[in-house]
């Protein structure tokens, strides 16, 4: 029985809660958080589906756009800008491209600036997961004809943008929660890269890493679920097998090889810390400009063809940079070309605000740099044994791990692009290596660094939920306040004025006589002077009744408080007919969660020869004074 103390006419006894509470309240998981679940999953299958349709529509546009702006035809056919014969006039045309997206920004979203992660990001975190609907046309549209004019990124990016768009207006028009939202936003973002790419898995952990910030069933289920249908997407409509085909296959490397492909990591890491503070550093540059914004991307559309005309390989998409980068064939110029001149075109345009992606950029930037590093390896140390291509895929796999921080995305992105199984622990290594520099070398990421100058955080750590640990049972004391229905208000009113500690209390347990459980009562009610005061205290109940039982955890307890907005919840005992065993109060789960943080913050050995020294001392001085305060008090 609870030491709780209960009003019968003035003597405190003991009750017991009534044993027909409803199951919904008592039981942590209900069925219909099940169908809810598979109702979300459903909802972002059909999301993928139209953005898998949407991803080969991007692409066909950003042909139809290249075959236009560079070879004058109207065509669907793949083509590729770098091998155009305009001579210098095409500088005109990335010009032609930035001023068509300035105006689609000014008369259509602004929102269309950018590369479409960031602004994701944006949205989930600060306006519950709402993206204006024209995003999902506007966006697309605008990327097309800026790749297709030249514009140095890829189509990744802005199908990200696109679908996270798409799936954001299905939970608008739907009856859903923001969470709910949130995760059909991933879904189609998530499926879109998906689709343009076949990889789900990674798309599953970009997800994870940079759009849900949570790792539960809830929204790995139904992200899980349109990444698959977004990589089924990509096998009927584009063409099969890895996006970034490898001829020959990578042998596993030796250790000394292994430990080569870490350092390369690191000067890796280095370089993305670097990429990422000067596209910033650009970016800052035009913000001071004078000039309208609108005209921005015509002025990098300039740096974009003058580039393109000296190197006409950093024009467009480039996927097939990236092809004949991994093949370890290309010459060391046109690696060169592609590292700084590809780098510069990048950073300008984006820093210029046009509507373009990250990914394709950093991984030949990744690439080339990396394959540099392994020929000079491969020059300074031939026993190593070092592999061109596993360089270069290290190496844009590890520029897009600094650069985002998005750790385990960019590793199963590499395997899955190019099926190189073997390439695992080198991609680790590198990887880690790269995340350890940028982490330690930059606050902010080239996802988050925009936002982040607008005040919003980003979360950064996705450790268990403390309070989801911790049982009721864990912290329940037994103790706690009820209130028999048999009382008048009056009664409760004089013996509150005898007992001013409980005074303080926003809302009161009300039972029967023989334990059932009533309800609750807030003080408001309890104290207004509206009351015929001869009434029993049970007449004031207007809550449903409300309980936890020990197994829940204090997740669970914190959720029925907020849902029911109040601040205490009686503890009760499905195996003892549902009695009471306690009242838990917002005042334990802070305890508990106090208590709980002391695990990462207080540091303290377990085993050290010094502190069983120091015990015994301690020991023997205690002993000591004890005995000094005995004899004083003899004396």
């Amino acid at each position: 029985m609870i030491k709780s103390r209960i009003l019968n006419n003035g003597i405190p006894i003991a009750v017991s809660l009534n044993p027909t509470l409803e199951a919904e309240d008592i039981h942590p998981e209900k069925t219909g958080d099940k169908k809810r679940l598979l109702t979300i999953a459903a909802l972002a299958v059909a999301v993928a589906v139209c953005i898998s349709c949407i991803a080969r529509l991007l692409v066909s546009l950003i042909d139809l756009v290249t075959n236009i702006s560079f070879y004058g035809k109207f065509s669907l056919v793949h083509a590729s800008p770098a091998n155009n014969t305009m001579g210098l006039f095409v500088i005109i045309v990335p010009v032609v491209g930035g001023v068509i997206v300035g105006l689609m920004a000014l008369y259509g979203s602004k929102a269309i600036r950018g590369h479409g992660i960031p602004e994701a990001m944006e949205q989930i975190l600060t306006n519950n997961s709402k993206i204006r609907p024209a995003i999902t046309y506007l966006k697309p549209l605008s990327s097309a004809i800026a790749i297709g004019t030249g514009g140095p990124f890829g189509a990744e990016g802005p199908i990200i943008a696109t679908g996270g768009a798409f799936g954001s207006t299905i939970g608008q028009l739907l009856k859903i929660t923001h969470n709910e939202r949130k995760i059909l936003l991933a879904a189609g973002a998530t499926a879109g890269m998906s689709a343009i790419f076949g990889t789900p898995v990674a798309a599953i952990f970009l997800a994870i890493e940079l759009l849900l910030f949570e790792f539960s069933p809830r929204s790995i289920i139904p992200v899980a679920l349109a990444c698959i249908t977004g990589a089924i997407g990509h096998h009927v409509l584009f063409e099969g097998g890895p996006v970034f085909p490898v001829k020959e296959l990578i042998a596993t490397p030796g250790s000394i090889a292994l430990a080569l492909y870490s350092i390369m990591g690191i000067f890796i890491g280095l370089a993305s810390v670097f990429i990422t503070k000067i596209v910033y550093l650009i970016e800052d540059s035009f913000e001071k400009w004078s000039l309208h914004w609108m005209w921005w991307p015509a002025v990098g559309g300039v740096a974009v063809g003058v580039i393109g005309y000296i190197a006409p390989r950093t024009l467009g998409v480039g996927y097939n940079n990236i092809t004949d980068v991994l093949s370890g064939n290309v010459p060391i110029s046109i690696l060169l070309s592609l590292c700084l001149l590809k780098f510069v075109s990048w950073s300008i345009a984006l820093g210029s605000g046009t509507s373009g992606g990250t990914l394709a950029p950093l991984l030949t930037i990744g690439g080339a740099t990396g394959a540099l590093a392994g020929n000079a390896l491969s020059y300074i140390y031939p026993q190593a044994g070092i592999s061109i291509p596993l360089s270069a895929l290290v190496g844009m796999s590890a520029m897009f791990a600094g650069a985002s921080r998005a750790l385990l995305t960019s590793i199963i992105f590499a395997l899955e692009t190019t099926a190189q199984s073997n390439a695992l622990l080198p991609l680790l290594a590198g990887c880690s290596a790269s995340y350890f520099v940028s982490f330690f070398f930059m606050q902010n990421t080239i996802m988050t660094e925009k936002i982040a100058r607008r005040g919003i955080k980003t979360p950064h750590s996705y450790e268990p939920d403390i309070l989801e640990k911790i049982t009721i049972s864990q912290v329940i004391t037994g103790n706690g306040l009820a209130i028999s229905e048999d009382n008048t208000i009056h009664e409760i009113w004089d013996w509150l004025d005898q007992e001013p500690a409980y005074n303080s209390n926003s809302y009161f347990i009300i039972a029967s006589n023989e334990g059932m459980y009533k309800g609750i009562i807030s003080s408001s009610s309890l104290f207004s002077r509206n009351h015929i005061t001869d009434k029993p205290i049970a007449t004031l109940i207007q809550r449903k009744n409300i309980a936890i039982d020990m197994d829940n955890s204090l997740r669970r307890a914190v959720e029925l408080m907020a849902r029911e907005n109040v601040d205490v919840l009686p503890v009760v005992s499905k195996e003892n007919n549902n009695s009471i065993v306690g009242i838990l109060s917002y005042r334990d789960i802070i305890s508990a969660y106090k208590f709980s943080m002391e695990e990462h913050e207080k540091k303290h050995p377990r085993i050290s020869l010094k502190r069983r020294s120091l015990r015994i001392l301690l020991r023997g001085q205690k002993l000591y004074t004890a005995l000094r305060y005995k004899n004083e008090q003899n004396d």
